[in-house]
């Protein structure tokens, strides 16, 4: 360390170690003059470090932030670090790339504030993995690109358009209401109301009166007629949620309705017609209900007219990226934030976790992160502890590196099934040459069809 207490040797020695990062960096006088350039800038930049040194910086970056949010000018008005803020530059060939930045102080060894420094990380990959995203199937509140979603939408518009009674069979948490709303809104009874009740969430008297409603006196405290959920969802469409949970008694009562559109009310002296097409879910194994007889199998054959599947998260993570974008800008709206979503490192992490609570589970993390999360980009230390623990021990750093590539190899291989295997078109969906492609499928041994598509 004795030839390191030589002011100019110590400056050689820390412009050695910025040349060796992957990361740009430069440093500025107080007059906004570029002092320092270094190796990975003139990579990202295109320009070289001779032009660029002696220049103001926003010449060189031409940045999305250079005019009134410049985040340098901001360091160096309060002295207060950025980290991780996002926006973009323009580089020599006058393309746009995308990067995070981070900012700091320059001071002398008397204290004084001699200029300022950035760092800068080029995320064109991770925009390319998100252009690729672009791709998706859209129904209702879902997003998706997963084959096992894509099956699923394809039959909502035959679905939505017929008036049979549909079960939808799903995990907890896998978003079943927000299906059934898709149903229905695609459907003729759209301009109509759907109501929705858990059956699972009430005692049976209480379902009973709520389902179907009370007439004025029917019991104590009835001072006046109440409308159930069937007559308010008439026309429309009633969504039975954990229809599973509802006891025998009332199993037949709803049996009834069904069969012959009716019902009376509590205390009624007489019954009520009934238009409704009935959406009923559950997270239970019905069919083995019936079996044990825990369920009427004449109930079930009305309500199983058509069935729809909910895979769990875990059996297609390759919609996490689109989730978590959905969330993100959800929560940016309604909370008044500017967070610009999670790093690369950070979604690495949630491609490894097994998601017992599904999507609830995953939007629960999201909402959670943006508790901690000031404005800028959500990184490993906001997610759960438990999350990260299980993910990547620290004697295994290559765990963030193998699920990236997952997720990269999971994009390619949707992209080429969405352009037929046509490599040309796929490198212009994912936003990268054809070269990067080839190269890409290579080394993430995504194997090459006989027939490329290109004649198709």
């Amino acid at each position: 360390m004795e030839e390191h207490s030589n002011p100019l040797k110590l400056t050689e020695f820390t412009d050695s170690i910025l040349e060796s990062i992957s990361d740009g960096v430069f440093t500025v006088d107080n007059q906004w003059r570029i002092s320092f350039f270094n190796r990975a800038a003139e990579d990202i930049t295109g320009i070289p470090r001779n032009e660029a040194l002696g220049k103001r910086c926003s010449e060189v970056f031409k940045s999305s932030m250079c005019e009134a949010d410049c985040a340098l000018r901001q360091t160096l008005n309060n002295t207060t670090p950025i980290i991780n803020k996002s926006c973009y530059i323009i580089n020599a060939e006058g393309e746009r790339i995308p990067v995070s930045v981070s900012t700091a102080v320059l001071k002398n060894s008397e204290g004084q504030v001699i200029g300022g420094a950035e760092t800068f990380r080029d995320l064109s990959e991770v925009e390319a993995l998100r252009n690729a995203l672009k791709g998706r199937s859209q129904v209702g509140g879902f997003v998706s690109h997963s084959p096992l979603m894509r099956n699923l939408f394809e039959l909502l518009p035959a679905v939505s358009a017929s008036s049979s009674n549909v079960l939808i069979q799903g995990e907890t948490g896998t978003g079943k209401e927000l299906l059934a709303r898709a149903v229905h809104d695609m459907g003729p009874r759209a301009d109509k109301p759907f109501i929705a009740i858990n059956c699972g969430a009430l005692p049976d008297n209480l379902l009973e009166s709520e389902l179907f409603g009370y007439k004025k006196g029917a019991f104590t405290g009835a001072t006046q007629d109440k409308p159930g959920r069937f007559a308010l969802a008439e026309g429309g469409t009633l969504f039975l949620d954990e229809i599973g949970e509802i006891n025998p008694a009332l199993q037949v009562r709803l049996l009834r309705v069904l069969q012959e559109h009716c019902y009376e009310p509590l205390g009624a002296v007489k019954s009520e017609q009934s238009d409704v097409r009935i959406i009923a879910a559950t997270h239970k194994d019905l069919a083995a209900m019936v079996a044990n007889g825990e369920f009427r199998q004449d109930l079930y054959y009305r309500i199983h007219v058509v069935d729809l599947k909910l895979p769990p998260l875990r059996s297609r993570k390759e919609d996490i990226p689109l989730l978590v974008d959905q969330f993100v800008r959800n929560f940016n709206r309604l909370q008044n934030r500017e967070v610009s979503g999670l790093s690369p490192e950070a979604i690495s992490f949630l491609l490894d976790h097994d998601w017992p609570g599904n999507v609830r589970e995953l939007e629960n993390v999201i909402e959670r992160a943006f508790v901690l999360c000031p404005n800028g980009q959500i990184g490993p230390a906001y997610l759960p502890p438990e999350l990260g623990a299980r993910v990547m021990p620290k004697d295994q750093p290559e765990a963030i590196g193998s699920a990236r590539q997952l997720a990269e190899k999971q994009s390619i291989q949707e992209a080429l099934k969405r352009n037929r295997f046509n490599r040309a078109a796929t490198a212009r969906e994912l936003g990268i040459h054809k070269t990067t492609l080839y190269r890409k499928m290579k080394s993430l041994q995504i194997p090459f069809p006989k027939q490329n598509g290109r004649n198709r």
